[in-house]
């Protein structure tokens, strides 16, 4: 079968190459990808900013239908719709394995940048990744669910809004208004801010039911600042767009080292939290919001490629021509 695929360290070195057909040993599943989600880390692996494994499918953003069970999993599981985590593998004996934060285990291994990922017809995931997903929605916009994995645990472990707060959300991407999104289902009062090439981001921000703006206008100031942009001056704004007393929540990645007004968090005595991937309760939340409709996954997807028109898909995602784009490697 055919990958996208990193082949070597460095800027790019990407291309849809031949990749090993997966079968599924003792523990494991296959999935028929239904839909595989570009993310900014994507990106960041094609230009060589983030580790990699090479040679590796990309691709960590996954819904799927179980097409194949190892030695001793219930069949039950065959044809069921799935999303799954990111790790294919952790420890279990570390400090952070044992408290439930396998994201922070120093011997993780990931599907998309240690082992092969989601940007091919057929992907190996571990049963305990699975979470099955609800008949409503739809096979595309279910790979959004690790996004929102990611967003409620940089979000909501611990708790960054509380009801009644003023939130502002940097970076009006897919992440930024899934951030959006889950900081108004708990009860924030949420601000979307982008630059003026957001624009049919932030229109989709406004569709939603959020006030925008952009770096143009007068400055703003918020008790919680989430910032997703990963841009240098995005995040300088953000940090000083947070009211004294406030709590700021960096979820976007620079890729690179970034010059900020660091002072302002000592000089504003802010909060300042992060979050790396996702946990297993950062999932059970998502897929609560899911269930109960709090969060939109449909509306954030752009458009549907085949695998061939991933150059196309990359270069929409990194110009921010749209909001989600969906690989369909079937």
């Amino acid at each position: 079968m055919r990958g996208v695929t990193k082949l070597a360290p460095g800027r790019g070195h990407v291309e849809l190459a031949e990749r090993p057909e997966p079968s599924a040993p003792a523990g494991h599943v296959v999935l028929d990808v239904v839909g595989a989600g570009i993310c900014g880390t994507d990106l960041h692996i094609h230009d060589g900013e983030y580790e990699t494994v090479t040679p590796v499918t990309m691709g960590h953003e996954v819904s799927g239908v179980v097409a194949e069970v190892g030695e001793g999993i219930d069949e039950s599981w065959l044809g069921a719709r799935v999303v799954s985590e990111t790790y294919f593998s952790t420890c279990a004996r570390c400090a952070h394995c044992r408290a439930g934060r396998r994201n922070l285990c120093p011997e993780r291994r990931s599907i998309g940048t240690h082992v092969d990922g989601a940007f091919a017809p057929r992907l190996l995931v571990p049963l305990s990744n699975l979470h099955r997903v609800p008949e409503t929605l739809d096979g595309h916009a279910a790979a959004l669910c690790e996004p929102l994995a990611c967003v409620c645990h940089s979000v909501l472990e611990p708790d960054a809004v509380r009801p009644g707060d003023e939130v502002l959300v940097t970076g009006p991407g897919p992440v930024g208004l899934l951030a959006a999104q889950v900081a108004r289902a708990a009860g924030g009062s949420v601000h979307v801010r982008g630059t003026a090439r957001d624009e049919r981001r932030l229109a989709a921000a406004r569709t939603l039911g959020f006030e925008t703006s952009t770096t143009a206008d007068e400055a703003v100031e918020a008790d919680v600042v989430i910032e997703c942009s990963g841009d240098e001056a995005g995040i300088a704004f953000a940090i000083a767009a947070a009211r004294r007393g406030g709590r700021y929540v960096q979820m976007g990645l620079a890729g690179k080292p970034v010059t900020v007004p660091f002072d302002l968090i000592c000089f504003h005595e802010l909060v300042l939290t992060s979050g790396f991937a996702s946990t297993p309760s950062s999932w059970a939340a998502a897929l609560e919001l899911v269930e109960r409709r709090a969060v939109d996954l449909e509306a954030l997807v752009s458009e549907v490629v085949p695998l061939a028109e991933w150059q196309d898909a990359f270069a929409a995602t990194r110009s921010g021509q749209g909001i989600k784009f969906v690989l369909d490697p079937q």
